[in-house]
């Protein structure tokens, strides 16, 4: 029973010992959404990926329009047309909805591609940076995407700034 009682006894005064050296403890938070929505390496990653992307996005949207017109024909003009020539435009439309379907999915799984390209070289930077600032600042713990934090932990700003530093 006495040992019992001495363990019980330790155990907590362990635990209070460790509470008072977590009020020395240096937190910090870092809101990763907002780092990925306004530091400047990824405002430049979106800026190339819209370039790299445009053309391709413009000749599907073209390519949408004629699908449209087709369409448009085939369902004004049906009773004018004879049977061979609504089978070929509709064949031709088929064709057409096939290939921008084809090419659509493609322009996705190639957008994804680089967007998750650039998406870790992002968050690789980040993570340098946040050690860098941790090592620096002397934080013990720095958290991200969390559900609340106080803004006086909040250190987004400063990783902000030093990823804008970044070339």
């Amino acid at each position: 029973m006495k040992v019992r009682a001495f363990s019980l006894l330790a155990l907590l005064l362990m635990g209070a010992s460790q509470l008072a050296h977590a009020d020395t403890a240096k937190f910090g938070f870092v809101n990763s959404e907002r780092v990925m929505r306004e530091a400047a390496p990824a405002v430049r990653a979106q800026q190339r990926i819209e370039k790299e992307f445009a053309k391709r996005d413009q000749d599907l949207q073209r390519m949408a329009k004629d699908l449209e017109s087709l369409q448009k024909d085939l369902e004004n003009e049906n009773s004018k047309m004879s049977a061979a020539e609504r089978q070929k435009k509709e064949r031709s439309f088929t064709d057409l909805s096939r290939d921008f379907q084809r090419k659509q999915r493609e322009f996705r799984e190639d957008l994804n591609q680089r967007r998750n390209e650039e998406l870790a070289s992002i968050i690789e930077k980040t993570n340098q940076v946040i050690k860098q600032i941790a090592e620096s600042e002397k934080y013990d713990v720095i958290f991200q995407d969390v559900v609340y934090a106080n803004p006086r932990i909040d250190i987004t700003d400063r990783v902000l700034k030093a990823l804008g530093d970044l070339k």
